[in-house]
């Protein structure tokens, strides 16, 4: 199919500053960009978002996404989808479900979580990233066919080169955990796991609500000289590739991208037994699982892969392979270029 004939898409952004969804809807448009098809990007007024997509030749459009009070987005919104006239839309998360106007394109919700589906009541179709996700929209009353899983990918770090964090003291072995500091990542569990694995320090990449909270445990625990919180990092492939192992705590994480990061890399990941990293962990060699909410067992976990360089080399090169099966860019933008087609057909 030549570039001009493929489908036309609208993505709308209503999301925060940060976070695995809108880090995605970010990598998302530009590979959209780089296969030719005609796209509009429109999202929450965010300068660094803005810029970030610029730099992939991604012009996006600004709008409010207020609360409830906001009565100009919509309107504005559908004049710019009306001009654009998109064979497809797609809502990410309920925000912006709730602001897209229905009209002469087809409106698809995309879910990263198990969210309120009234919010998509007015969708044509719904995206789930994870198969779990996909069941539990059907469970939920949605026909087969209105239903997709369409998984995230993440950017090949195989070509960085490892680059450890320059505050760590030479030559001792590091744990890296990614997201924001918030009570569903479980932060609190690995940094109570760090007693168990002695001479090992943690990296926490990330910033939010729990900051205060997470070093005051740190320090209780006897541990804050093994724990850094440096806030958020925009490139985390040099720390990825030379992390000893990816750990992953969650409460609640209905996908789990820093999984697939860590494949990815090529590195071994120790993951919470919950929702995504389940659903991609369990029953294969590709990651080691421990039981949620236990900070003994995740202590053991990491130290079991630790203590084993060859367990942690066969981890990461199984990760790797499934990364390249199921969760490559060009894998995952076929099963994209696959829905589009499909759903911008009425």
């Amino acid at each position: 199919m030549n570039a001009f004939d493929l489908p036309s898409v609208a993505h709308v952004m209503a999301g925060a500053a940060s976070g695995g969804a809108e880090l995605f809807y970010e990598r998302l448009c530009a590979a959209h960009v780089r296969e030719g098809r005609r796209l509009l990007s429109v999202i929450r007024r965010d300068e660094g978002r803005r810029e970030r997509l610029a730099r992939e030749g991604v012009f996006a459009r600004e709008l409010g996404f207020g609360g409830r009070l906001d009565v100009l987005t919509k309107p504005r919104l559908g004049r710019m989808l009306r001009a654009f006239r998109p064979a497809v839309t797609v809502a990410w998360m309920s925000r912006a479900a709730r602001m897209t106007p229905r009209g002469d394109w087809v409106l698809a919700g995309r879910l990263g979580g198990y969210y309120d589906l009234s919010n998509y009541r007015h969708c044509d179709h719904l995206i789930g990233n994870t198969e779990g996700l996909a069941v539990w929209m059907r469970e939920q009353g949605w026909a087969e066919d209105r239903v997709h899983y369409v998984p995230n990918f993440a950017r090949d770090f195989s070509g960085y080169g490892a680059e450890r964090p320059a505050f760590l003291p030479e030559g001792v072995p590091f744990v890296l955990a990614l997201g924001r500091l918030h009570r569903n990542k479980a932060f609190d569990v690995l940094i109570r796991a760090m007693r168990r694995v002695s001479g090992v320090h943690l990296v926490i990449a990330g910033e939010g609500p729990e900051r205060a909270a997470l070093e005051e445990l740190a320090r209780g625990e006897g541990v804050a000289d093994r724990v850094h919180l440096p806030g958020w990092v925009q490139e985390t492939g040099p720390w990825l590739r030379a992390c000893d192992v990816l750990v992953c705590p969650s409460r609640i994480e209905p996908l789990g991208n820093v999984v697939i990061e860590a494949f990815s890399a090529g590195r071994p990941v120790v993951a919470s037994d919950i929702q995504g990293p389940r659903e991609i962990i369990a029953g294969t060699g590709d990651g080691v699982l421990a039981h949620v909410e236990d900070a003994e067992a995740l202590g053991e976990a990491l130290a079991a892969v630790l203590g084993d360089p060859a367990r942690a080399r066969v981890l990461g090169a199984s990760g790797r392979a499934r990364f390249e099966r199921e969760f490559s860019e060009g894998v995952v933008m076929r099963r994209w270029a696959e829905f589009l087609a499909q759903a911008g057909v009425r």
